[in-house]
C-alpha cells in the first residue's frame, strides 16, 4: 500500500497524543525496502516536524519524537537482533498482499525481501508462506 507508513505514523501520532505519550517508534528500514519514501530518514525527520506542528500537544510545547530504530539495518541484521531478542519470527510478516487468512504472500517486494535476508544468515524462514516458497 502505498504511504503506508504516512497513515501508521498518522493514527500513532493521534493515539499518542490521546494518551499523552511523547515517543512514537515505527520500524522502517531504509537500507532494504520496496522503494517506498516513507520509509527513509528524512521522512521520518520530517513528520516528527508536522507533528510537533499540527498537533495541540506539538504547539504547547510537549514535543514529539519519531523513533526508527531499524532504520539504518539491513533486513539480515534486523533477522539477527530478532533472534538475540528471542522474537518468534513465525509470527512476524511485512508482506504487501497477504491472503485473505492473513498469510504472507511470499512472493511481494517485502516477502522476497524477507527471504532473502534468511538465506544470507543461512536460515529457513519460520514463516508459513501462502504460497511455496523456495528458501
Amino acid at each position: 500500500m502505498p504511504a503506508r507508513n504516512t497513515v501508521f505514523l498518522a493514527h500513532a501520532l493521534a493515539w499518542a497524543e490521546v494518551k499523552g505519550a511523547g515517543h512514537i517508534f515505527l520500524g522502517v528500514n531504509a537500507i532494504d525496502y520496496s522503494g517506498y519514501p516513507d520509509c527513509r530518514p528524512e521522512f521520518i525527520m520530517l513528520f516528527e516536524t508536522l507533528a510537533n506542528v499540527a498537533t495541540k500537544a506539538g504547539v504547547e510545547s510537549r514535543r514529539f519524537q519519531i523513533h526508527a530504530p531499524l532504520i539504518k539495518l539491513s533486513k539480515a541484521d534486523i533477522i539477527r537482533k530478532a533472534l538475540e531478542l528471542n522474537v518468534d519470527l513465525a509470527l512476524t510478516h511485512s508482506c504487501y498482499d497477504p491472503a485473505p487468512d492473513g498469510r504472507a504472500c511470499g512472493a511481494c517486494d517485502s516477502c522476497q525481501l524477507r527471504l532473502k535476508a534468511f538465506r544470507e544468515i543461512g536460515m529457513a524462514d519460520p514463516l508459513a508462506y501462502a504460497r511455496p516458497v523456495a528458501q
